[in-house]
């Protein structure tokens, strides 16, 4: 009887932090109430930083093209240039505002 009782103290617990987990969450959440604002602004960042490294190279391989006629197309080259350098620059954003948060959030909880 003694082992039941302990048990159930033990998932009561357990089920006490579980709760509380769930509840510091949903407080952190409403202090950034701007987190939708937020969100739809890094969209909007990330969406500029691959079109305009990929509309450079675009532009910049259509001028080498117009100019320097080869069997290669410059435009079709700078233009995967273009994408990967602005996936790149998307992903440090992201990591950048990742680090941001997790700093925000480690100083909250201390």
């Amino acid at each position: 009887m003694a082992e039941e009782q302990r048990g159930h103290r033990r998932n009561r617990q357990q089920l006490g932090k579980r709760v509380g987990d769930k509840e510091a969450r949903k407080l952190r959440a409403r202090r950034r109430s701007d987190s939708i604002w937020f969100g739809l602004g890094m969209f909007g960042v990330i969406g500029w930083s691959v079109a305009i490294p990929t509309l450079l190279g675009i532009l910049i391989g259509i001028w080498i093209d117009t100019n320097w006629p080869s069997r290669f197309s410059w435009t079709l080259m700078l233009l995967l240039v273009g994408v990967i350098l602005g996936c790149l620059n998307a992903w440090h954003w992201v990591d950048r505002e990742r680090r941001i948060i997790e700093e925000k959030e480690k100083e909250h909880d201390e």
